[in-house]
């Protein structure tokens, strides 16, 4: 049984879109997200400026996977944006951290996200790399949940 009194190991995860275990991923770069600061002042005002808060930024996700069959999923759902079908390339998905056993733990979701940019593998006929594609995601809103 693991130690639920330590932290999760960055290891086993995956994702879901739409609620449905999808695939599992080699590397899986959570983005951050941060809150736009503007400095005021009035000339009553201490000689120091006030910190307020402006814009919420969400950074984007990045995975990378071996290329399969089934991975052709991903690049449809980059042409989906390709054709200008945004409405229809918008999901809601979740990576998911999971323990040692495989049961789910720590839930990063994600609103509105759809696939900014899809790279192909590179090839090279003289190693026994793995062939690897890559996905990176943009997202209206980033949530971390038990």
């Amino acid at each position: 049984m693991p130690d639920r009194w330590g932290p999760y190991r960055n290891t086993r995860f995956l994702l879901e879109i739409d609620g449905i275990a999808i695939a599992g991923f080699s590397t899986c770069n959570l983005p951050e997200n941060s809150t736009e600061v503007v400095e005021y002042r009035e000339g009553s005002d201490p000689p120091h400026s006030r910190k307020l808060t402006s814009l919420n930024d969400f950074g984007n996700l990045t995975l990378e996977k071996g290329t399969t069959d089934d991975s052709i999923a991903l690049y449809e759902w980059r042409k989906l944006v390709e054709q200008g079908k945004l409405e229809e390339a918008r999901r809601s998905i979740a990576v998911v951290v999971l323990d040692e056993e495989g049961e789910a733990g720590p839930r990063y979701e994600f609103k509105q996200a759809w696939v900014r940019q899809y790279d192909a593998p590179d090839l090279d006929a003289s190693g026994g790399d793995v062939a690897v594609e890559s996905i990176e995601i943009v997202h209206e809103g980033m949530e971390r949940t038990a």
